[in-house]
């Protein structure tokens, strides 16, 4: 991103982010409430229309692309709030995660891959979504973006709500995406473990990027600590 700007009417909700996420890196963005950090996602993922700056995504330009054209070049959002199909089973909401793809065989591996990586959905296969638990709509959430075979994914805010075991099992399971290969942008407000997790981090504040360093830097930092760390 380059010069990003998002506006709501006449809110300037972001107001000229820089910021880079190298092939295969685990890279968080943090900050407060109403930083931006969602609309820098959705942005991103093509959901709203930046007001300025742009967006390159492998060199191309993709700043005015919707968001079902990205979604088919690799690059997926799993949304605050998770956004599953609750009247769809939970194999149902993966297939719609592979939509855009005609690779049957394919398809029927990654599904096998997302159970593997998710067994409770797996055993919820023939369960409606919205019957599921929080933690468990997250996993699905995660996994129907998985089926799109995403190069980059962009994850906001998966910890939200959940018991401090599921959020354990949620991180360890980005960690196995990212080692996998697949590129992760991740908005979290649980610092610590982001940033414990992650290789690099950005510490957005008013829709604006203030911090920037490696993970294990802004650890150290004492704005961090003292801002978000509760130190």
């Amino acid at each position: 991103m380059r010069g990003l700007k998002v506006c709501y009417g006449g809110i300037n909700a972001v107001k000229g982010v820089d910021l880079e996420v190298g092939a295969g890196e685990l890279i968080t963005l943090i900050g407060a409430n109403g930083a931006g950090k969602t609309t820098t996602l959705k942005a991103l993922a093509g959901l709203v229309r930046p007001a300025a700056g742009c967006i390159l995504y492998n060199g191309n330009d993709i700043t005015a692309r919707p968001a079902f054209e990205l979604v088919q070049h690799g690059l997926a959002l799993v949304p605050e709030g998770r956004g599953i199909f609750g009247l769809l089973t939970t194999e149902e909401n993966l297939a719609m995660g592979a939509y855009s793809r005609r690779d049957r065989a394919r398809i029927a591996a990654d599904l096998d891959r997302v159970y593997g990586l998710f067994p409770r959905l797996a055993e919820r296969r023939r369960q409606l979504a919205g019957t599921l638990s929080g933690g468990e709509q997250q996993m699905l959430a995660i996994a129907r973006a998985l089926m799109s075979r995403p190069r980059l994914l962009l994850l906001d805010e998966p910890s939200m709500g959940l018991a401090p075991l599921m959020v354990q099992k949620i991180f360890e399971t980005i960690c196995t995406i990212a080692a996998e290969g697949v590129t992760l942008l991740l908005v979290e407000q649980n610092a610590r473990l982001a940033l414990e997790v992650c290789h690099r981090g950005y510490v957005m504040e008013s829709g604006l990027i203030v911090l920037a360093d490696s993970a294990r830097r802004l650890l150290d930092d004492a704005r961090v600590r003292q801002a978000y760390l509760g130190e």
